[in-house]
Protein backbone atom coordinates (compact mmCIF):
# COMPACT_ATOMS: atom_id res chain seq x y z
CA UNK A 1 0.00 0.00 0.00
CA UNK A 2 1.10 3.77 -1.05
CA UNK A 3 2.12 5.84 1.97
CA UNK A 4 -0.02 9.16 2.93
CA UNK A 5 3.18 11.32 1.60
CA UNK A 6 3.13 8.34 -1.85
CA UNK A 7 -0.48 9.31 -2.24
CA UNK A 8 -0.28 13.09 -1.53
CA UNK A 9 2.84 13.88 -3.71
CA UNK A 10 1.23 11.81 -6.70
CA UNK A 11 -1.99 13.91 -6.41
CA UNK A 12 -0.44 17.42 -6.04
CA UNK A 13 2.09 16.54 -8.86
CA UNK A 14 -1.64 17.63 -10.86
CA UNK A 15 -2.25 20.50 -8.96
CA UNK A 16 0.72 22.91 -8.60
CA UNK A 17 -0.99 25.80 -9.51
CA UNK A 18 -3.13 27.60 -6.83
CA UNK A 19 -6.15 28.73 -9.03
CA UNK A 20 -6.77 24.77 -9.47
CA UNK A 21 -6.38 24.33 -5.83
CA UNK A 22 -8.90 26.92 -4.96
CA UNK A 23 -11.74 25.54 -7.16
CA UNK A 24 -10.58 22.12 -5.62
CA UNK A 25 -10.98 23.75 -2.24
CA UNK A 26 -15.31 23.79 -3.40
CA UNK A 27 -15.72 21.43 -6.07
CA UNK A 28 -14.32 18.52 -4.04
CA UNK A 29 -16.43 19.06 -1.26
CA UNK A 30 -19.52 19.46 -4.02
CA UNK A 31 -18.84 16.42 -5.05
CA UNK A 32 -18.43 14.27 -1.71
CA UNK A 33 -21.71 15.34 -0.76
CA UNK A 34 -23.33 15.04 -4.06
CA UNK A 35 -22.05 11.03 -4.16
CA UNK A 36 -23.57 10.60 -0.48
CA UNK A 37 -26.40 12.44 -1.05
CA UNK A 38 -27.40 10.20 -4.31
CA UNK A 39 -26.39 7.14 -2.40
CA UNK A 40 -28.37 7.92 0.24
CA UNK A 41 -32.02 7.50 -1.08
CA UNK A 42 -31.88 3.77 -1.50
CA UNK A 43 -31.19 2.14 1.89
CA UNK A 44 -32.74 -0.69 4.05
CA UNK A 45 -33.84 -0.29 7.90
CA UNK A 46 -32.12 -3.25 9.59
CA UNK A 47 -33.28 -2.91 13.42
CA UNK A 48 -34.35 0.60 13.26
CA UNK A 49 -31.05 1.62 11.31
CA UNK A 50 -31.07 3.03 8.26
CA UNK A 51 -28.15 1.56 5.70
CA UNK A 52 -27.48 3.21 2.70
CA UNK A 53 -24.63 2.71 0.05
CA UNK A 54 -23.67 6.15 1.63
CA UNK A 55 -22.91 4.48 4.72
CA UNK A 56 -20.96 1.60 3.24
CA UNK A 57 -18.87 3.80 0.95
CA UNK A 58 -18.27 6.06 3.94
CA UNK A 59 -16.94 3.76 6.09
CA UNK A 60 -14.37 2.48 4.22
CA UNK A 61 -13.14 5.43 2.42
CA UNK A 62 -12.51 6.38 6.52
CA UNK A 63 -10.63 3.46 6.79
CA UNK A 64 -8.44 3.81 4.17
CA UNK A 65 -8.20 7.04 5.41
CA UNK A 66 -7.13 5.73 9.10
CA UNK A 67 -5.12 3.44 7.49
CA UNK A 68 -2.82 5.99 5.67
CA UNK A 69 -2.57 8.41 8.82
CA UNK A 70 -4.74 8.58 11.94
CA UNK A 71 -4.84 12.22 12.56
CA UNK A 72 -5.37 12.88 8.85
CA UNK A 73 -7.81 9.71 9.22
CA UNK A 74 -9.33 11.52 12.32
CA UNK A 75 -10.51 14.90 10.30
CA UNK A 76 -11.39 13.03 7.42
CA UNK A 77 -14.01 10.99 9.76
CA UNK A 78 -15.31 14.42 10.60
CA UNK A 79 -15.89 15.66 6.92
CA UNK A 80 -17.30 12.77 5.44
CA UNK A 81 -19.73 12.05 8.64
CA UNK A 82 -20.47 16.04 8.15
CA UNK A 83 -21.38 15.39 4.37
CA UNK A 84 -23.08 11.73 5.02
CA UNK A 85 -25.21 13.82 7.70
CA UNK A 86 -25.78 16.17 4.58
CA UNK A 87 -26.64 13.70 1.51
CA UNK A 88 -28.90 11.68 4.38
CA UNK A 89 -30.98 15.14 4.68
CA UNK A 90 -31.34 16.10 1.05
CA UNK A 91 -32.04 12.11 0.40
CA UNK A 92 -35.07 12.63 3.05
CA UNK A 93 -36.34 15.50 0.59
CA UNK A 94 -38.46 15.55 -1.90
CA UNK A 95 -37.62 13.66 -5.04
CA UNK A 96 -36.81 16.58 -7.07
CA UNK A 97 -35.04 18.23 -4.19
CA UNK A 98 -33.24 15.35 -4.12
CA UNK A 99 -32.20 15.28 -7.52
CA UNK A 100 -31.69 18.87 -7.85
CA UNK A 101 -29.08 18.60 -4.91
CA UNK A 102 -27.35 15.52 -5.68
CA UNK A 103 -26.94 15.98 -9.84
CA UNK A 104 -26.89 19.78 -8.86
CA UNK A 105 -23.96 19.64 -6.80
CA UNK A 106 -22.25 16.83 -8.46
CA UNK A 107 -22.31 18.52 -12.00
CA UNK A 108 -21.08 22.39 -10.57
CA UNK A 109 -18.51 20.37 -8.19
CA UNK A 110 -16.95 18.98 -11.58
CA UNK A 111 -17.42 22.19 -13.85
CA UNK A 112 -15.26 24.05 -10.99
CA UNK A 113 -12.79 20.82 -11.05
CA UNK A 114 -12.18 21.13 -15.00
CA UNK A 115 -12.09 24.96 -14.52
CA UNK A 116 -9.44 24.50 -12.37
CA UNK A 117 -7.21 21.85 -14.51
CA UNK A 118 -7.61 24.89 -17.12
CA UNK A 119 -5.36 27.05 -15.42
CA UNK A 120 -3.33 24.18 -14.34
CA UNK A 121 -2.25 23.02 -17.94
CA UNK A 122 -2.78 19.23 -16.69
CA UNK A 123 -5.82 16.80 -16.79
CA UNK A 124 -7.19 15.79 -13.48
CA UNK A 125 -5.56 12.59 -11.17
CA UNK A 126 -7.84 10.32 -11.90
CA UNK A 127 -7.93 9.89 -15.31
CA UNK A 128 -3.82 8.20 -14.42
CA UNK A 129 -5.28 6.70 -11.28
CA UNK A 130 -8.52 6.10 -10.01
CA UNK A 131 -7.34 6.25 -6.79
CA UNK A 132 -7.11 10.25 -7.43
CA UNK A 133 -11.02 10.14 -6.51
CA UNK A 134 -10.57 9.26 -3.38
CA UNK A 135 -6.93 10.84 -2.24
CA UNK A 136 -8.84 14.66 -3.28
CA UNK A 137 -10.65 14.81 -0.62
CA UNK A 138 -7.59 14.26 1.76
CA UNK A 139 -5.81 16.36 -0.80
CA UNK A 140 -7.92 19.23 0.25
CA UNK A 141 -7.65 18.44 3.65
CA UNK A 142 -4.47 18.70 4.17
CA UNK A 143 -3.90 21.76 2.20
CA UNK A 144 -5.85 23.19 4.18
CA UNK A 145 -3.92 22.57 7.19
CA UNK A 146 -0.61 23.69 5.40
CA UNK A 147 -2.16 27.33 4.67
CA UNK A 148 -2.58 26.87 8.81
CA UNK A 149 1.08 25.67 8.89
CA UNK A 150 -0.27 22.75 10.30
CA UNK A 151 1.64 18.87 9.46
CA UNK A 152 4.81 21.41 7.55
CA UNK A 153 7.03 18.43 7.68
CA UNK A 154 4.32 16.25 5.45
CA UNK A 155 4.07 19.48 2.97
CA UNK A 156 8.02 19.65 3.22
CA UNK A 157 8.34 16.22 2.04
CA UNK A 158 5.81 16.39 -1.15
CA UNK A 159 7.12 19.49 -2.43
CA UNK A 160 10.63 17.69 -2.39
CA UNK A 161 9.01 15.13 -4.91
CA UNK A 162 6.88 17.72 -6.66
CA UNK A 163 8.07 20.91 -6.34
CA UNK A 164 5.98 23.80 -4.64
CA UNK A 165 2.65 25.19 -5.51
CA UNK A 166 3.80 27.93 -8.06
CA UNK A 167 3.20 31.09 -7.38
CA UNK A 168 1.26 33.57 -9.49
CA UNK A 169 2.57 37.40 -9.82
CA UNK A 170 5.79 38.86 -10.49
CA UNK A 171 7.60 36.35 -8.31
CA UNK A 172 6.14 33.77 -9.77
CA UNK A 173 8.13 30.18 -10.17
CA UNK A 174 9.41 29.32 -13.03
Amino acid sequence: MKTLTDQLAQYAAYHRDPRNIATHFAGIPMIVVAVATLLSRPGVDVAGLWLTPALGVTALTVAYYLRLDLRYGAVMAVVMALSLWLGHWFAGQSTALWLIGGVGLFLVGWVLQFIGHFYEGKKPAFVDDLMGLVIGPLFVVAEAGFALGLRDSERQRIEARVGPTRRRGPTANA
